[in-house]
């Protein structure tokens, strides 16, 4: 999962991938959207690393900064077909069981990366993401995604097979980033599957109080 000393990075093919999405669209799920307008320093700062690492990125990415909470899965207004289908009356429950979360705080601390993709780690010691998480489970549906949450900002996926080492390297010399947020907005919405790193569509937000 975290990207190890003496390997390599795994790069990310630039292709379409039907026999994931089946010819399907909206990858749905929820998360924390990180815009410029509420979160300039911080979205600042993130530009400002994504750029010092843009030789090893993938350029032209559409996906804004986010915190993924709950990956859905494939959405659809029919019954489910396949184990990752998504249908609207899941979205409902979730929603319901949200109704009274509050605004929280997290701090986003340093660069790190994964085997596929350079991230930006957060702390969340009053573990409001896991509870989250636990209000967004559902008896007849199970999230599509690693056994392991880890939340992170995503800053960009690796677009060659570079060494290891020299990633860890730059990050280790790259500042921290050491900022304090407050979280006062849910989102449900969806990315094009077809559209590699396409950009997130917000179909509802949750305002905390």
């Amino acid at each position: 999962m975290y990207l190890k000393p003496d390997k390599c990075v795994v790069p990310t093919i630039c292709r379409d991938y039907p026999e994931w999405h089946r010819g399907r669209t909206a990858y749905a799920l929820w998360y924390i959207l990180l815009e410029r307008k509420q979160y300039p320093e911080l979205v600042q700062k993130l530009d400002q690393l994504q750029t010092s690492f843009s030789d090893v990125l993938l350029v032209n990415t559409q996906r804004q900064y986010h915190i993924t909470l709950y990956i859905c899965g494939f959405l659809t207004e029919q019954e489910p077909v396949y184990n990752d289908d998504f249908c609207l009356q899941w979205f409902e429950q979730q929603h319901q069981q949200l109704l009274k979360q509050t605004a929280f705080q997290l701090n986003i601390s340093k660069l790190n990366s994964f085997n596929s993709a350079m991230f930006a780690d957060l702390s969340d010691r009053e573990n409001h993401l896991i509870q989250i998480r636990e209000k967004l489970q559902l008896d007849d549906h199970h999230e599509i995604a690693a056994l392991q949450y880890h939340p992170h900002i995503t800053l960009g996926l690796y677009r060659d097979a570079y060494p290891s080492d020299q990633i860890l390297n730059r990050i280790q010399q790259s500042s921290e980033i050491n900022l304090k947020i407050s979280i006062d907005q849910l989102h449900f919405g969806y990315y094009d599957a077809q559209q590699l790193q396409g950009p997130l569509h917000s179909l509802y937000r949750l305002q905390l109080d």
